[in-house]
């Protein structure tokens, strides 16, 4: 079915794009999670806490917030092609921070490594948005974000299994297995760099923090839902990846299908975005995605109810997979709004990925927290609730359509 979606017509300039772009972001993504998977441990070793190694992780995040703040106002017309540029050449000095940090291991080597981390990650995202609102008609968004989801999430699939093997041989083989796919990724974006040719023109204006809140205080008036819905998301990811793993070291000693706990979170978002794709969904994505959103943490509610390590496995699947819808029709929201905003759309862009920052800085703290007071799985019941509460009133509120202030924006120059 991927194939006959994406590969059908090759020679489509559209999805030649797409899947340039895709295997690039395979390849970089890839890395990134092998380091994803490697360095908590690695970093709790070091520092000898938890709640350490917690606060360096969330670091990363707050140095993000800070770049969707600047970078909308430093770099004007970059094409996507140089925003990957510059997240590899970021991505690759994070590498070697890591690296280091094996025959030094200091905290402020750790402190640097995470500012690097916000960073690059950051560019990352500026590039997904730009492209798809750049290179691709209105109509394929969802379809586009479905397609790359699939790229990205077979590799955080992947770098964890890898990681976990590549382990075995020391502990820097992760980084410089890392670093192995992070170069073929960038030799993928040098020789795919036709299919992205634009006119490169970067300007730098003056940077000024209060006039970018007062461009996202604009933006937010406008676009609060599915500001909201995707922090709501972000939050209940971060969930999975803390409580979550926690979790599933506890299932997996009562039964090993355990085990998969954390695999059954992950594997829905390989097929699911399949379907999203043929689908063509082109209408209605805000409310699809809320309801979609609603059904996911109304079954995560369920959690309640089981004693059984095999249903909850099963619940957590079910609930993944409405989840995973969610995802690229969100995103394809944010891409037709981007699309309607011209220039100034990196303001937009900013705001969307300081949304998922902040979800990022308070989603573990927040879980951790639960767990501590409730436990693990009375964790994912409350967050289910929560879920379902606020999805229920944003089916309620949401206008049909979100408009923009486009005379404040044509002012903001």
């Amino acid at each position: 079915m991927f194939r006959h979606i994406v590969f059908r017509n090759f020679r489509d300039p559209v999805w030649s794009k797409v899947t340039t772009l895709g295997t690039t972001l395979f390849l970089i993504f890839l890395a990134d999670a092998i380091l994803s998977f490697w360095l908590p441990n690695y970093m709790q070793e070091v520092l000898g806490s938890a709640f350490l190694m917690g606060l360096f992780l969330s670091f990363s995040s707050v140095v993000g917030i800070a770049v969707d703040m600047f970078l909308p106002q430093i770099i004007k017309g970059i094409t996507v092609h140089n925003l990957l540029t510059l997240g590899i050449v970021s991505g690759g000095l994070f590498a070697l921070l890591l690296l280091y940090s094996t025959w030094i291991p200091a905290a402020f080597v750790f402190l640097i490594a995470m500012a690097v981390w916000g960073i690059y990650y950051e560019f990352f995202g500026f590039a997904e948005q730009q492209f798809v609102a750049d290179a691709t008609p209105l109509r394929m968004h969802s379809a586009v974000w479905a397609i790359l989801g699939i790229f990205k999430n077979l590799a955080y699939f992947l770098g964890p299994l890898m990681a976990g093997y590549l382990v075995l041989g020391g502990e820097r083989m992760p980084v410089v297995g890392a670093m192995i796919f992070s170069t073929c990724g960038f030799i993928t974006l040098v020789a795919s760099k036709g299919v992205h040719k634009r006119p490169v023109k970067i300007d730098t204006e003056e940077v000024s923090l209060r006039k970018e809140i007062g461009h996202w205080r604009t933006l937010f008036g406008r676009i609060w839902p599915v500001l909201t819905l995707s922090m709501l998301m972000g939050l209940v990811d971060a969930t999975y990846w803390t409580t979550g793993t926690v979790l599933t070291a506890k299932l997996a000693q009562k039964n090993i299908l355990g085990s998969l706990f954390l695999p059954a979170y992950m594997l829905p978002t390989l097929f699911v975005g399949i379907v999203i794709a043929k689908k063509k969904i082109y209408a209605g994505k805000k409310k699809m995605a809320e309801l979609a959103f609603l059904a996911s943490s109304i079954i995560l509610l369920t959690l309640v109810f089981s004693n059984s390590v095999v249903v909850m496995v099963v619940i957590v699947f079910a609930s993944s997979t409405f989840l995973s819808a969610s995802y690229p029709l969100v995103d394809g929201v944010y891409s037709d709004i981007v699309a309607r905003m011209g220039r100034e759309r990196r303001h937009l862009i900013g705001l969307t990925r300081s949304s998922l920052s902040f979800a990022y800085i308070i989603g573990p703290a927040l879980a951790g927290g639960l767990a501590s007071l409730t436990g693990e799985i009375n964790t994912f019941v409350i967050v289910g609730f929560v879920g379902a509460v606020v999805s229920a009133i944003l089916l309620v509120t949401t206008p049909k359509k979100l408009k923009l202030p486009q005379e404040d924006i044509h002012k903001w120059d």
